[in-house]
């Protein structure tokens, strides 16, 4: 059985334990166990799988202990600084948030590469995605911790299915976009070039496009479906109710675009594995 699955049969067996007893016993001691199994799960499965099909020779299992927890840190608390001081209410937020997030994601993987002697795009790839999934794995627990709180108490269910969420969608976020930058990165010298700002920029669009689907699927819906007095709500600064065929729809259109955000991402970075693949090795710039 391969290295990754194991990992990931494992992990999911003591998250489930873990859920249980925390249900049957109401012990709030063990609710971050919940938290930190069902966040690190997904993205520490997937850092796995990357790593054993990766070949990346210039990377080490310390090394990548090391782009996983001082990347995943290193990113969460710039994104956080920067987007408190930067970042106000308007249509531009997401396209903000794209931009910070995942410049201080090529940061902090820039940072934690710095001493390789040797590089390749391949390098690049597995640290790119193993940067990005660590920075997945400690914001999910940051939402999954919100998630707890309940207006009735602590909701144990809410938790879970955060957790859940977070942990189907985490293979086509931040790890993903990380390693598309990773590989273009590296496969440039591990210089900041025309080529890698421009794949920054491509994966931050992603990034905006992927967290504003909600409100994209939101405002179609109501262009193809509005009622009069619906626009009429809007206009007095009202929520206006909604009929369940506009919900349904606005389920499909907020899916579908984030099934073609994640294509997109895959695609790209099927064809950046392709370029790198036979790269020759970059030494130190």
């Amino acid at each position: 059985m391969r290295a990754w699955v194991k990992i990931f049969c494992t992990g999911l067996g003591l998250w489930v334990a873990a859920v249980v007893v925390t249900a049957v016993t109401s012990n709030p001691n063990l609710v971050p166990t919940v938290v930190l199994l069902g966040s690190f799960l997904v993205p520490v499965t997937f850092v796995a799988w990357a790593y054993g099909r990766g070949h990346a020779a210039g990377v080490t299992v310390e090394l990548l202990f090391q782009s996983f927890i001082v990347g995943g840190v290193l990113g969460v608390l710039g994104a956080s600084l920067l987007e408190g001081w930067l970042l106000r209410p308007s249509v531009w937020v997401y396209l903000g948030v794209g931009f910070i997030e995942e410049g201080v994601k090529l940061a902090a993987l820039m940072f934690v590469a710095r001493r390789m002697t040797r590089r390749t795009g391949r390098d690049g790839l597995v640290l790119g995605a193993t940067v990005g999934f660590g920075f997945a794995a400690f914001e999910s627990a940051g939402y999954a911790f919100n998630a707890l709180f309940a207006g009735d108490g602590l909701s144990l269910s809410q938790l879970v299915e955060t957790e859940v969420l977070r942990g189907l969608l985490a293979p086509v976020g931040h790890g993903l976009w990380t390693a598309i930058v990773g590989g273009v990165l590296f496969g440039r010298g591990f210089r900041i070039s025309g080529a890698v700002l421009g794949a920054y920029a491509g994966v931050a669009v992603l990034h905006a496009l992927w967290d504003s689907m909600s409100a994209i699927a939101i405002a179609i819906t109501l262009v193809l479906t509005g009622r009069p007095w619906q626009f009429q709500a809007l206009r007095l600064g009202q929520v206006p109710e909604v009929t369940t065929a506009q919900v349904h729809l606005y389920t499909v259109l907020n899916w579908a675009g984030l099934l073609l955000v994640s294509l997109v991402a895959l695609a790209w970075l099927l064809d950046v594995s392709r370029r790198v693949r036979y790269g020759p090795p970059r030494g130190l710039a």
